[in-house]
């Protein structure tokens, strides 16, 4: 029998184990193999197959997935396929004109004017979302260039907590800490914070929780909701909207006097209700932190130079509604810690360091990686089957983390897609003598939990039954690739924090997705002329792809427009979905750079 005489399941089920590749190759067989090939259950496994690499579909507005016809759903795939092919091998070109576009490769829009944007991030295609140093928050119209909506602190009155003495400047200092997106509400929440008063333990801030809902048909505004308004004491390291349809959101809190993590978590911010404890985990200069929720846990991810750990938290230790009344507080009072409270169990795993040429050799790390281990608890005997184990090429100190940007699937996806999160580390290295600061990228995937047995919990002896050995729950998470080429990445300066001496502090010009880093290098000056600023770019190694142990990032640098100038660029954001670069410049402009 021939091939295109098999019923279609089975030819479904052997596509199923094709790539979009293959699946491309039978299509030019023959008219019937055409046919099969070019229908939604193919092209749907090939989305999932994408997604689960965590490349997203190039969706338009607040599209999903189900909202697609089957041609453009084969267009999606094809499209979001040629990006990653294309990427991998050659820098991102200029896109081809698009008359969704105005038929041109790049957009300018001129919002706000006549100010500083201080955050910019793309809400799909169709809108983009800046906050100004002002404190202004708009959402902006990509292809009609209008704003939407705004939200100004100056028409808020003091709130309670707050001091009626405070000047007008004061008021207005509000900063955007925190958006999500929710494709499924067409919704977008973000935090607006301001520092009340204080220094360290002393410090009080007020945030407010908002909304913006995109409403259909497109040609209605979007309107800003305030949802709460909450007071936190301490230093806030960061705040996270865990769950925005559940209305969970969580922070986290530097306790100086212990030198720990405080957890402060609203179970549900319509309530009069917060958890704040001391988690007693340590707060290192050198670590790195995020807040992910999995599994009706809340789940403190911390990484080191060598090692990542996760501690977790279950939420009915944090929501019951049996919890005593001294984790219950009145919504109008600072918060207090409630109490000490060590995880439920915490878990850790080691990085897989690659070979990097010019740090470590391969023989040098081997004779490291199989050289018994003289103190400590007892290793795993390294299987003779898996790849060799080297040493961290860039240990801290001298390399310290400038900047760490952590990455979740933000994009519409199908069921049965693994949930992963991305991690792209700006390490620096200063010369105290020189002054100058060498950079390089460091990037990696994780899941939730990031290995299978169980660590002491805090304030456990590591000699109790529980200290067991670590194995991998996947062999391809927590490898680490480099752009190991020390560069010189663009910094701007902004206002210093109120506890800060120094005025100023530098934020580095890069932005990140899943897999892929864009940035502002500064090239090494030359004796003779002025070397301009560029645009470069970096495809990391794919989520299951084919890993050489010394493979390295290749970084491209983009093409711009006459138009551009780099020297004044004020932020600077990457949409993957699109082939999209977006960065706002000090006369109050934003270019979108399509690429293909």
């Amino acid at each position: 029998m021939s091939l295109q005489f098999l019923p279609y399941d089975l030819l479904f089920n052997i596509a199923r184990d094709l790539d979009i590749d293959d699946v491309h190759n039978l299509q030019a067989t023959c008219k019937s193999l055409r046919l099969f090939t070019l229908t939604r259950p193919v092209y749907r496994q090939l989305a999932h197959d994408l997604l689960a690499r965590s490349r997203p579909l190039p969706l338009h507005s607040f599209q999903r997935l189900s909202d697609l016809s089957t041609p453009a759903l084969i267009a999606a795939v094809d499209r979001a396929r040629g990006f990653e092919k294309a990427w991998a091998i050659r820098a991102p070109r200029p896109a081809r004109p698009n008359p969704y576009y105005g038929n041109q490769w790049y957009i300018t829009i001129s919002v706000p004017s006549h100010e500083e944007i201080d955050w910019l991030s793309p809400i799909t295609s169709s809108y983009t979302l800046c906050a100004t140093k002002s404190g202004r928050v708009l959402c902006w119209d990509v292809r009609r260039d209008i704003c939407l909506a705004e939200w100004d602190p100056r028409s808020l009155t003091c709130s309670d907590g707050g001091d009626e003495d405070e000047d007008e400047d004061d008021e207005d200092k509000w900063e955007l800490w925190k958006c999500r997106v929710e494709f499924e509400e067409r919704t977008v929440y973000f935090t607006m914070a301001r520092v009340l008063k204080g220094y360290h333990d002393d410090r009080v801030m007020e945030f407010m929780l908002m909304l913006s809902t995109i409403p259909i048909p497109q040609s209605a505004r979007p309107v800003f909701d305030t949802l709460t308004s909450f007071h936190t004491t301490g230093v806030i390291m960061n705040v996270f909207l865990l769950d925005p349809p559940r209305r969970l959101l969580s922070a986290f809190v530097w306790i100086a006097s212990s030198n720990t993590i405080g957890l402060y978590v609203l179970p549900d911010w319509a309530k009069d209700d917060y958890v704040f404890v001391d988690t007693g985990v340590g707060c290192l200069i050198s670590s790195n932190w995020s807040c992910i929720l999995h599994e009706d846990q809340i789940v403190i991810h911390s990484e080191e130079a060598d090692a990542a750990y996760q501690h977790f938290y279950p939420l009915e230790e944090n929501n019951g509604d049996d919890r005593p009344d001294s984790l219950k507080r009145l919504w109008n009072k600072l918060p207090k810690i409630c109490a000490r409270l060590a995880p439920s169990r915490s878990i850790s795993k080691n990085f897989v360091f690659p070979s990097v040429p010019g740090t470590l050799d391969d023989e040098d790390a081997s004779s490291q990686s199989t050289a018994p281990a003289t103190s400590g608890p007892q290793q795993p005997t390294q299987d003779p089957a898996t790849p060799e184990l080297f040493t961290n090429p860039y240990p801290f100190p001298p390399w310290y983390p400038e900047s760490a940007h952590f990455v979740r699937q933000w994009w519409p996806t199908l069921p049965g897609v693994p949930r992963l999160s991305c991690t792209v580390v700006l390490l620096a290295a200063h010369d105290p003598e020189t002054h100058h600061t060498r950079f390089v990228l460091a990037q990696h995937y994780f899941k939730v939990p990031i290995a299978l047995e169980v660590l002491p919990v805090v304030g456990e002896s590591s000699t109790s039954s529980s200290s067991r050995s670590i194995q991998a729950n996947d062999d391809d998470m927590l490898h680490l690739w480099y752009v190991s080429t020390p560069f010189e990445v663009v910094c701007v300066l902004e206002e210093g924090d109120d506890d800060e001496d120094t005025g100023d502090r530098p934020r580095p010009l890069v932005a990140v997705d899943f897999g892929h880093a864009v940035w502002n290098d500064h090239p090494h000056p030359h004796p003779r002329r002025r070397v301009p600023k560029c645009l470069r770019f970096v495809t990391f190694p794919p989520v299951h792809g084919r890993r050489g142990r010394t493979e390295e990032a290749v970084v491209r640098t983009l093409d711009i427009p006459e138009e551009l100038d780099l020297d004044v660029v004020e932020t600077i954001n990457i949409d993957q979905s699109q082939g999209a670069v977006i960065l706002s410049v000090r006369d109050g402009k934003i270019f979108i750079l399509r690429y293909e």
